[in-house]
């Protein structure tokens, strides 16, 4: 533990300091109220044990202090005549115990190691608050394909270790989804997952969101904040865009990397914390640091164990499993739809084919996703993908499979002089599928 003793009896606090220093905690003693504050200004601690009788002021002052700076220390209250008001009063300021002297130096530990779970438990629970107003829905990685089974190899691999890790890939591979897959692998599983987009935040903001801020640190802060790094304390800290992290701010994470501390803007008082970072990017950032433009000592620290997420267009067979994974439950899609679906070379990856599927869904007749339900651009790649029998069919008789589909809606809709909800129930489909036929047939206008 990290322990501040303030007490003005000398030869008591040196006893208690070599005593708690023996038993492996880290302790910081002072005799004086100003002398503690000064500490508190400048380190964190997870207990403080406080003498009532202080000779600038009394443990209560001190404590109200405390109190009133937004301090998070648990308190034990230590004096040689207790009365039932004094021990009041201490647990109203926010003292965590009461002790009353003599009391044997092993009964001082166990109820700082009480107060220490006790301040543990109250911050795990602000960190799972703080995570649930963030929390996106968790979705599992999908595919069987050999570039896909490689890269949750390496992951199921490095998971279990504490290094930090550096994912790669274009946008909309699923970096984020990696990231959280070697959080289910690692020591951290049961601990918080805090996810931050560097390219999502204006630079002025990065610092504070990061690291937090103290109350009146810049204009608009009304009230204290805990960064993102001591939400995630104990646990995993996703960096996405890191190749977009302002250079002032470079240095400050570095320095969280090497020693796990940071202070937040506006203060300085120091705060550690212990969080594996995973952080991903879509740049090259040996080019960044050639460019100036990021730190070579940071990419050194970030880039311990990379992954690199294959492009969807590289992961032969995937489409499909992921086509029919974003379906929802009961639908099922056309052949020729899922062969165009195949056949494209989705440049924004699995996002883009999730988005593509979203629309494709909202706009068919349920429950079958068909051809016409696509974005133009994926029907339109190499002209109408269609089965290979009808396409074989198609190109015997010399005449190209759109040609013949165009001249059939334009024959029906001349038929029922140009009125389009006749020619839709004359071809046996809805009117709304009709208007995105002759949409991607361009006879809008004919």
């Amino acid at each position: 533990m990290d322990i501040l003793l303030v007490e003005d009896d000398d030869d008591f606090r040196l006893t208690v300091r070599q005593w708690m220093t023996r038993r492996g905690h880290r302790v910081a003693d002072v005799g004086r109220g100003d002398a503690a504050l000064e500490q508190m200004s400048q380190r964190r601690f997870d207990v403080a044990i406080i003498d009532l009788r202080l000779p600038d002021m009394t443990g209560l002052d001190l404590l109200q202090r405390w109190h009133d700076a937004g301090i998070e220390t648990e308190i034990i209250m230590l004096t040689g005549s207790a009365t039932v008001e004094t021990a009041v009063e201490a647990m109203k300021c926010g003292a965590n115990d009461y002790l009353t002297k003599p009391f044997g130096l092993s009964a001082l530990e166990e109820r700082c190691r009480k107060a220490a779970e006790h301040g543990r438990v109250k911050k795990e629970a602000e960190q799972w608050k703080a995570i649930a107003r963030r929390e996106q829905v968790t979705r599992e990685m999908v595919g069987d394909s050999p570039a896909l089974r490689a890269a949750l190899q390496l992951i199921e691999r490095i998971g279990p270790t504490d290094k930090p890790v550096l994912v790669l890939g274009e946008t909309g591979v699923g970096k984020e989804l990696a990231a959280r897959a070697i959080q289910r692998c690692s020591l951290r599983a049961d601990r918080p997952f805090v996810v931050v987009n560097c390219a999502a935040l204006p630079d002025q903001l990065v610092e504070s969101e990061l690291f937090g801020h103290e109350k009146g640190a810049f204009t608009g802060a009304t009230e204290a904040k805990a960064g993102l790094f001591e939400v995630a304390d104990g646990g995993t800290l996703f960096i996405d865009e890191i190749g977009e992290l302002p250079g002032a701010v470079q240095p400050k994470l570095l320095r969280v990397l090497e020693d796990g501390s940071l202070r937040r803007v506006g203060s300085s008082q120091e705060r550690r914390v212990d969080v594996r970072i995973v952080a991903a990017t879509n740049r090259d950032l040996s080019v960044e640091v050639r460019e100036h433009r990021f730190r070579e000592d940071l990419w050194y620290r970030i880039n311990v164990l990379p992954i690199i997420l294959p492009p969807l267009r590289d992961r032969s067979g995937d489409v499909s499993l992921l086509v029919h994974h974003f379906l929802p439950t009961g639908w099922s899609i056309e052949a020729d739809a899922l062969e165009a679906l195949q056949h494209y070379n989705w440049p924004g990856n699995v996002r883009q084919l999730r988005n593509v599927m979203d629309r494709a869904t909202i706009l068919a007749t349920p429950p079958i996703v068909s051809l016409d339900d696509l974005p133009t651009e994926i029907i339109d790649q190499t002209g109408e993908i269609v089965p290979g029998t009808i396409a074989a069919a198609a190109s015997a008789t010399g005449d190209h499979l759109v040609d013949i589909e165009r001249q059939h809606v334009q024959d029906v809709l001349q038929r029922c002089e140009g009125n389009k909800s006749l020619a839709a129930r004359a071809l046996g489909i809805h009117r709304r599928k009709l208007y995105r036929i002759l949409e991607r047939l361009r006879l809008e206008d004919s």
